[in-house]
């Protein structure tokens, strides 16, 4: 049985919905050791034998399990680079939960660096939830520099859904894709940004295969002196379709830069950019002004909506 403090229950309920032991699959790792690791008949977890990390097989044609690997920190100036390696067999259906939360109540910075990377095989289909979150009235940082490598096979699909809501001083996020025929990647990221926060996603997707899409959306919020800078950028190799989006918030002396990328290398190559930068409407805040909210509140429930 694995024995967890208040504060890492908590950190695992933010970033991976865990309110008690997950059924299934699952390898949770605390202040750079693992804590708790579970396979099943048909997902199996290992740790690397040379590096840090862990390799998840699921097996072909697994259906309607899942796997949560969350991460969680409350060691001041602790730093860490973990590799974890997905095969997901032919045919598979499967949940992957993912995320890290730092606690820091210290005067040095604490830093997780993940690098996952998916191989998706043929007619295989992923939900992969990361969740960032940060806490803890240290004046040492809370970092978090999560790169993904994903690898699709023909008629495989993969959902990705990247929330930062609260709590991560510096972030660079880095997402890479190579699709084959038929393959469909969709990724939804949230994000929000307060006090001096940065936070950076690049997202670079090779639509290598006929057939083949991709929609990469993300909504943010930049509050306060913080900084976001979405770079997204498409590659059309082949007869395929392509979307980017960005749009965002930008609140007090918030910064944010939208960087849009379409490479088309096939006539056949239909790609579409959109971004859009603004402030919240002062009409939205009235209208919920006069139903009894304080403009603070008016202010947060316009957010709150906009990132769900």
């Amino acid at each position: 049985m694995m024995q967890i403090d208040e504060i890492q229950r908590r950190l695992l309920q933010e970033v991976a919905d865990l309110h008690q032991v997950p059924e299934g699959a699952y390898n949770i790792r605390s202040n750079g050791k693992a804590i708790g690791r579970v396979s099943t008949a048909n997902i199996e977890i290992t740790p690397k034998e040379n590096a840090s990390g862990i390799d998840i097989r699921i097996k072909p044609g697994t259906k309607n399990e899942s796997v949560h690997i969350p991460v969680v920190m409350t060691q001041s100036g602790l730093k860490e680079l973990v590799y974890n390696d997905f095969y997901i067999g032919e045919g598979a259906d499967v949940v992957i939960v993912a995320g890290c939360g730092i606690d820091n109540c210290g005067p040095e910075d604490s830093e997780h660096d993940g690098i996952h990377r998916f191989f998706v095989g043929k007619g295989a289909s992923v939900k992969y939830v990361e969740k960032h979150y940060g806490s803890g009235h240290g004046t040492g940082k809370r970092i978090l520099n999560p790169g993904t490598e994903v690898y699709m096979e023909e008629d495989s699909s993969m959902e990705m859904e990247m929330v930062q809501i609260k709590g991560v001083d510096d972030t660079n996020r880095t997402t890479k894709a190579e699709l084959a025929k038929g393959a469909r990647l969709v990724v939804r990221e949230r994000l929000m940004t307060h006090g001096e926060q940065n936070a950076i996603s690049t997202y670079l997707v090779d639509l290598n295969g006929e057939g083949s899409s991709a929609d990469v959306v993300s909504r943010s919020v930049a509050r306060d002196t913080s900084y976001q800078k979405f770079d997204a950028k498409l590659i059309g190799n082949a007869a395929c379709s392509g979307h980017t989006e960005c749009d965002s918030i930008i609140m007090d002396s918030g910064r944010i830069l939208a960087v849009p990328g379409l490479e088309a290398n096939s006539v056949d190559a239909a790609l579409v950019h959109e971004a859009a930068i603004g402030k919240i409407a002062g009409e939205q805040i009235i209208k919920l002004m006069t139903l009894g909210l304080t403009e603070a509140e008016a202010e947060e429930q316009i957010i709150n909506g906009f990132l769900k």
